[in-house]
């Protein structure tokens, strides 16, 4: 961005330093009587006052931040479809599992027993012989 078009014709290509310690007229669109209500009510004279100005500052960040916020409605509307559109791929009666694509288990599958399918049990069985283990 060229700062030149923000400004008055008599401040173009002035460093910003000089430029931030010119009078707020020195704004492109800021007239004297703009100049003189903001002398006034703020007792500000430069640009630099005027952008220092709590206020302002304030103002900026308010804005800033309104610009990143959530809609509530917004928000309240996209949960609402996404669990319409859910309730329609699994009733009511069966909830969606989220980390599987099971969502029950109607019956429960046959194991054998633990002591037939253990890894290792032969060595479990050679240590319980042992000495004092049990």
């Amino acid at each position: 961005m060229n700062i030149d078009t923000a400004l008055d014709a008599g401040y173009k290509g002035k460093s910003l330093r000089e430029i931030a310690d010119s009078p707020v007229t020195a704004l492109h669109g800021v007239s004297h009587k703009a100049a003189d209500a903001l002398k006034s009510a703020f007792a500000v004279e430069t640009i630099r006052q005027l952008a220092g100005l709590e206020c302002t500052r304030l103002a900026r960040a308010i804005v800033l931040l309104a610009d990143l916020e959530h809609s509530p409605a917004k928000e309240e509307a996209e949960e609402k479809l996404i669990d319409d559109s859910v309730e329609m791929s699994f009733p009511a009666s069966d909830p969606p599992s989220i980390a599987s694509s099971i969502t029950r288990i109607e019956v429960p599958p046959d194991m054998p027993p633990a002591a037939a399918d253990h890894q290792g049990m032969h060595v479990a069985e050679a240590v319980k012989g042992r000495k004092g283990v049990r």
